[in-house]
């Protein structure tokens, strides 16, 4: 025998050795087999759930009006509280008004210099107009007197002139809000010169209430919808569109709104129609610039198929379900999916009603495996509003 196996067989009497030992500890019995892994599942449900189009977009306000020196001068102050609501009329902004007054006074002073011109012209005219008849004076004395008294009173329109736009210049100098809104932040302090060469922008007032809230459409919806727009018309008694506005922090917006306007063309870099509604906002609780999501229901899918949106797995565009037969084995599914409603998506291919589908424990399972299902508590939030 050669030395090899000598060397060799007392590792194999120890190997066999210690396998005797391990089935005697166990009492010859054979390891039981893992239970089955636990998944919850839930029956898909069938019923009628509305279809809601959403567009992201941003308010806006209704009016939005620039507030602008339009004279030159130092600023003195302003009187607002930046970001509060000012009623129309309320003073805003105060310029230097003391070059202004003096430039009034030059220009009442200058109106009646002419006044008192054209009084003596009038005297000098009333004067030699009977005279000439008495052929005392000549014709020409008092075509001369005509013509200085229509120079005069010329000036005198002149004069007038300038006092009105020196007074109009001078009430430019106390600007006040033109409609009641939210004024923003002032954009120039006191003491800075405003309004040389330009009219300088100071601030910005909105009006909010209502607010107005701008988005954007996609061709095919708009197509979409307006092939839709009659029935849906008829379906409401002619009444209009009641549109929800989802804000930021996922709540909508107590006052609904309505379409207000749509665009008159497709933008053509975004491939957009742009749509405008508007809401009331009389806590004025919406301000201009933030974003949120208008929705509204463009259609009733009749007894649709629902299942919880952590059940559908997609993969390069491809969605299936994990479906629990009657003897408790996993099968997939390629599905097709529809509309999303809250947390619920809509099965239009693939699923029948009252099969269950595995929402938790996913990653636990393969085709063919037998598990352990329990039904999933309901939930609340997956209700169709």
């Amino acid at each position: 025998m050669p030395f090899s196996d000598y060397a060799f067989r007392p590792r194999l009497y120890q190997t066999t050795l210690a396998a005797v030992l391990a089935l005697s500890a166990c009492g010859g019995k054979e390891v039981a087999p893992p239970p089955p892994p636990e998944v919850v599942v839930i029956e898909a449900v069938q019923k009628d759930v509305p279809v809601f189009l959403e567009m992201v977009g941003q308010t806006r306000g209704s009016q939005d009006v620039e507030i602008r020196a339009r004279v030159e001068g130092y600023l003195d102050r302003f009187f607002f509280t930046e970001g509060a609501f000012v009623r129309k009329g309320d003073r805003l902004y105060q310029i230097d008004p003391k070059p202004f007054q003096a430039a009034l006074a030059q220009a009442k002073a200058n109106l009646a210099t002419a006044d008192a011109r054209l009084n003596q012209m009038t005297v000098t005219v009333n004067r030699l107009t009977p005279l000439v008849t008495q052929k005392a004076v000549s014709q020409q004395e008092l075509d001369n007197a005509l013509a200085n008294q229509d120079a005069t009173r010329a000036q005198v329109d002149a004069a007038q002139a300038a006092v009105d736009n020196a007074t109009l210049d001078l009430g430019y100098t106390s600007i006040a809000s033109p409609i009641d809104g939210v004024v923003g932040t002032t954009l120039v302090k006191a003491g800075n010169l405003v309004g040389r060469g330009e009219s300088t922008l100071l601030t910005t007032v909105s009006q909010v209430d209502p607010i107005l809230f701008r988005a954007g459409i996609s061709e095919a919806e708009y197509l979409r919808i307006a092939r839709r727009a009659e029935e849906l018309r008829a379906a409401r008694g002619g009444q209009k569109t009641a549109i929800q506005l989802l804000l930021a922090d996922g709540t909508i917006h107590p006052q609904t709104g309505h379409v207000e306007a749509i665009e008159r063309a497709v933008d053509p870099t975004t491939g957009t129609l742009a749509v405008q509604f508007t809401f009331p906002n009389p806590d004025r609780l919406l301000r201009p610039g933030q974003y949120g999501r208008a929705r509204f229901e463009i259609e009733v899918r009749k007894d649709a198929l629902l299942v919880p949106q952590r059940a559908v797995q997609e993969l390069q565009n491809l969605y299936s379900l994990a479906v629990i037969g009657s003897d408790n084995k996993v099968s997939f599914r390629n599905v097709k999916v529809g509309p999303r409603v809250d947390s619920l998506w809509v099965i239009e291919e693939g699923l029948k009603p009252g099969d269950r589908v595995v929402v938790e424990g996913l990653q636990r399972i393969r085709e063919g495996s037998t598990v352990s299902p329990k039904t999933a508590t309901p939930d609340p939030a997956a209700g169709t509003r």
